[in-house]
């Protein structure tokens, strides 16, 4: 099949992807939500004309003493992030957006992280990942266990399967990871939140089942040969599986992108970013389970040179 004919261009490109959403998260790094880093967050709506957010920024930045952050939401609407406020600094900001009088803001949303409960937050939200993904690779290993003892079945062993899989959710979780970093150099609402953290895991689970399907085909051919004592090269093996599943997995992610799409389009701006994070990792996962995570079969196998059977 073309995909494991010219798996190592494939392979080069999952790998620039990963490089590159690396390089983003190295140098741009990631912007962290006051649900992670603890502060102050003040959404106000005006009553006619609004201020500019460069205006707010710089009046704010003069009252606290440093720099914090200001965007605006839609037409009439302003989102300032801060570092934790006492109850004077709150109202003391509150008059300041009106600027003398000049404009009249509503506060429509207050919120105060203290640095304790966001940093406790934040390890937690990476130990959900961290578990998730090790939670996963035990059970492709456990699914994929049996080993062959006999020399005439040949396939991957269960480890194989488990240690691809992790291969192919990191990749999965490091590319919409990597787009945030950017992302948030241009766009205040590119964070790091508990929205965000609630998708990866999402993608984790939705490209891991992409990536089973296509490996229990994998298998089925494998131990089928094996009962027919046919001698059929595991690089057709892999090719016929492929060809059987792909168009189930891509119109599947086609479908589940049409809803994310109007999400996008058409959702609040609260779910906008969780809806392309979704989005940037379900195809991200439906690349990585054909292109990706199947191919690394073959390579596996010829590495091992050893015999299995499933």
């Amino acid at each position: 099949m073309f995909v494991v004919k010219h798996k190592n261009t494939f392979f080069f490109f999952s790998g620039l992807m990963v490089a590159l959403a690396a390089f983003s998260i190295l140098f741009f790094g990631l912007r962290m939500s006051i649900e992670f880093t603890g502060g102050s967050l003040v959404e106000v709506l005006y009553s006619g004309e609004r201020p500019s957010s460069s205006l707010v920024a710089s009046a704010v930045e003069d009252f606290l003493g440093e720099t914090s952050s200001v965007q605006e939401l839609g037409s009439s609407g302003l989102l300032i992030r801060t570092r934790e406020l006492t109850i004077p600094e709150h109202r003391e900001i509150l008059s300041l957006l009106s600027f003398g009088g000049e404009y009249a803001p509503h506060e429509e949303r207050y919120t105060l992280v203290g640095p304790s409960v966001g940093e406790e937050l934040r390890a937690k939200a990476w130990y959900a990942i961290l578990a998730v993904l090790f939670a996963i690779t035990l059970f492709v290993m456990f699914a994929f266990r049996k080993k062959a003892n006999d020399a005439g079945a040949r396939g991957p062993a269960g480890w194989h399967y488990g240690l691809i899989t992790i291969i192919a959710l990191a990749h999965d979780v490091i590319v919409p990871t990597g787009l945030f970093a950017f992302l948030a150099t241009l766009f205040l609402g590119a964070e790091v939140n508990t929205l965000f953290i609630t998708a990866l895991l999402a993608i984790l689970g939705y490209s891991v089942h992409d990536t089973i399907v296509v490996f229990d085909r994998v298998r089925e051919h494998v131990r089928r040969n094996y009962e027919e004592r046919t001698r059929e090269p595991l690089q057709e093996t892999i090719g016929k599986s492929l060809r059987e599943t792909y168009a189930r997995s891509i119109n599947t992610s086609l479908t589940t992108l049409v809803a994310l799409l109007v999400l996008l389009f058409f959702g609040s701006d609260s779910v906008f970013y969780f809806a392309l994070a979704l989005a940037v990792g379900i195809i991200a996962g439906t690349y990585s389970s054909i292109f990706l995570a199947t191919p690394l079969l073959l390579v596996f196998q010829n590495f091992g040179k050893e015999k299995y059977e499933i």
